[in-house]
């Protein structure tokens, strides 16, 4: 039986976990669920699961958790050290699922803890990726992909024959307006960027999405993960999104990783890697499909691609800064406070005004991410004034 801990068990990446493990209850064993404050969700999760620890990141949400896990034996614990601490407790596999920055210390505690992470957000790939990578080599952790496009890379990349890759090939389901005119583009409301046509995603993921810059973020994740000159990382759009990503080989083949678009097929080949375990999914029906379209991107109508790939470029803070800002401009764009289009300016603006030396550690990182935030909020103030 595997133990596993599930940091942001509430989420739409937990909750799938959740639905895999319990489908499973004789496969897996869950060590501990955190969540930030909801409560309710996370008592019910604990209670199915009969995890042996439920953590809230925030505090003052203790007693409620306390209250509605009474009458068990679940232990409880809250504040952002406890969720650290549950981050290191010894599971067999943690899936790090917390959005935004505030899940880079839980991974690293996790990575320094040894076992396998599995990474499912973006942020301690993109801002600290050279920090956690460098933490996992030390430790010996492994670290596993739940992003469906470096899933499927994962399932295709031979990493013994590296040397023979020819491409790494992403791609993006272009989003909800990937039909849209940049004037049209300009009066996006956030109920419009949520909507994607293809993923059910939380509001920022969806946000990210509707920009591309959720590609770019994959970019750079991907030249972190896998030993391919960046340059040599193409990004398509494929609108049907069953195709996940491909890997191209010197001798001209081309492997491609196809599954419905739901993350519960990436998470549950991190589950049980490396073997396999059965999903609800029905089988895909090709036939019914019918066709597969692809496309280039267009960088002009949607600028975040070329800045993900600038930032790639440059290194050291530069992906850190481009994350933070973008995380800036979403929060402020979903708060109907900047244009859509203005999304993209912030981000591209906070990395002109910025450019501090290379991070060495987390706490690093988390400094230029602070700055960062700040300057991408200053430049928000601006647009509304």
């Amino acid at each position: 039986m595997k133990t596993v801990t599930i940091l942001g068990a509430t989420g739409s990446v937990g909750t799938s976990t959740l639905d895999l493990i319990e489908r499973e209850p004789d496969r897996f064993k869950v060590a501990a669920l955190t969540a930030n404050c909801d409560v309710e969700k996370l008592a019910a999760a604990a209670r199915r699961t009969n995890a042996e620890l439920a953590v809230v990141a925030d505090e003052s949400c203790l007693p409620a958790l306390r209250e509605a896990l009474s009458g068990t034996n679940i232990g409880t614990a809250g504040g952002a050290q406890a969720v650290c601490d549950a981050a290191r407790s010894g599971a067999d596999l943690t899936m790090g699922a917390i959005v935004g920055c505030a899940g880079l210390r839980p991974v690293m505690a996790a990575v320094e803890q040894g076992g396998t992470v599995v990474i499912a957000n973006k942020e301690p790939l993109v801002s600290a990726g050279e920090v956690i990578l460098d933490a996992a080599r030390r430790h010996g952790t492994t670290l596993l992909p739940a992003d469906s496009e470096h899933n499927a890379i994962f399932q295709c990349f031979d990493a013994a024959q590296a040397g023979h890759v020819r491409r790494i090939i992403l791609t993006a389901s272009g989003g909800p307006f990937r039909d849209w005119s940049l004037d049209r583009m300009r009066g996006v409301t956030p109920e419009q960027a949520v909507a994607h046509p293809n993923w059910s995603m939380g509001a920022k993921i969806s946000v990210d999405s509707a920009t591309l810059m959720n590609k770019g973020l994959e970019l750079i994740e991907a030249a972190r993960l896998f030993p391919v000159d960046p340059a040599r990382i193409e990004i398509i759009v494929h609108r049907q999104s069953l195709i996940h990503s491909l890997v191209e080989y010197a001798d001209g083949s081309v492997l491609a990783q196809l599954g419905p678009a739901d993350m519960r097929t990436p998470i549950a080949y991190c589950l049980a890697w490396p073997e396999r375990m059965a999903t609800p999914m029905a089988p895909l029906d090709l036939v019914a499909i019918g066709r597969l379209d692809f496309e280039a991107p267009d960088e002009d109508r949607f600028p975040a691609l070329r800045l993900a790939r600038h930032a790639l470029e440059a290194g050291g803070a530069r992906p850190a800064i481009l994350n933070a800002a973008n995380e800036v401009a979403v929060a402020a764009f979903l708060a109907r406070r900047i244009g859509f289009l203005e999304i993209a300016a912030i981000v591209a603006d906070t990395l002109d005004r910025y450019d501090p030396p290379v991070p060495e550690t987390l706490d690093d990182v988390l400094a230029i991410d602070g700055e960062a935030r700040t300057i991408a909020g200053e430049r928000v103030e601006d647009c509304v004034t």
